[in-house]
């Protein structure tokens, strides 16, 4: 198995003007940008200042701008226009707002603890003990926060009972994660995620009648190897350790994984037996999450 997938290494350099973005986003007339320079210059004040002052910007937009001069792609919803990912996915929609800042906080933590290229951590496992949990929900978002650092981020959808990577991020699911393991497919299988630079997806593919047998072949093995030498960050979500024993199996292939329950729902002892078990198994269990997934969130999950 050989992964060709194009990645760009590295943010590009701060070049474009915060003018320049703006009229290409289509949130400043070109006729307009006039307006701002002749105040810009007139008050000396920052363009963005200047912009917001003649009420054709909000704080919102140069903010945008900005993120997009500094290469930490996010996302904007626009009143009628078709979202590109689902609200779920707060990290790429609301990167400033106090829930992404958790996710950064635990995004630190696995970088100190985990990953490293240099010794090849780069692969993690988010695991539950139970449905609902949001564990779909976390690995989506964490893969998001690792990618607007610039790290090249595959998030992989190894969840072959109940997938839902490609409902969050609105791709279809006709080949995929089962369909490299059958060797059905390759690399052609991974979506790069075009408004979220430096972010692929890797979705579960047609859920097969043989999970475990599929992760139990030699093609998980070559397709990690892989996924490492094309990638910095690859995030693999699982499923409930209650379905079946493919987490348990995924997190002792990859080496390490971080734990998630659920607030209110997350059993202590189930969460205790399964971190114990996780790790008399060898895996390094780098850290652990308590999820807080609205109801409506966690119900779908639970259903599907």
């Amino acid at each position: 198995m050989k992964m060709t997938v194009s990645m760009l290494s590295g943010a590009p350099r701060v070049s474009r003007s915060l003018g320049g973005i703006l009229i290409d986003s289509g949130l400043l007339k070109p006729e307009d940008a006039e307006r701002v320079l002749l105040v810009q210059k007139e008050h000396n004040l920052r363009f963005g200042d200047a912009a917001v002052r003649l009420g054709l910007l909000t704080e919102a937009d140069i903010q945008y701008a900005l993120s997009r001069q500094f290469a930490y792609a996010y996302l904007r919803k626009s009143p009628g226009e078709k979202k590109p990912v689902s609200d779920e996915l707060v990290a790429a929609y609301e990167p400033f707002s106090s829930r992404v800042e958790e996710l950064r906080a635990v995004r630190s933590q696995l970088m100190l603890r985990w990953f490293d290229k240099a010794d090849q951590r780069q692969v993690l496992t988010i695991v539950g003990a139970e449905r609902g949990e949001g564990r779909s929900h976390l690995a989506a978002n964490l893969a998001v926060v690792f990618s607007q650092l610039g790290e090249r981020t595959l998030l992989v959808d190894a969840d072959l009972r109940h997938p839902r990577q490609h409902e969050l991020f609105y791709l279809e699911n006709k080949i995929g994660f089962s369909t490299v393991l059958s060797g059905r497919s390759r690399e052609e299988a991974i979506v790069r995620i075009p408004d979220l630079a430096g972010l692929c997806v890797l979705p579960a593919g047609p859920v097969p009648p043989n999970p475990l047998e599929l992760l139990n072949r030699l093609n998980f093995d070559e397709f990690l190897i892989q996924a490492k030498a094309t990638f910095d960050i690859v995030i693999i979500d699982t499923p409930a350790l209650s379905v079946g024993e493919d987490a348990a199996m995924v997190a002792v292939r990859t080496g390490a994984a971080l734990a998630v329950a659920r607030n209110s729902q997350t059993k202590v002892s189930g969460f205790a037996d399964m971190v114990l078990g996780l790790m008399n198994a060898g895996v390094s269990v780098v850290g652990s999450v308590l999820n807080e997934v609205p109801a409506s969130k966690a119900k779908k999950e639970k259903d599907q």
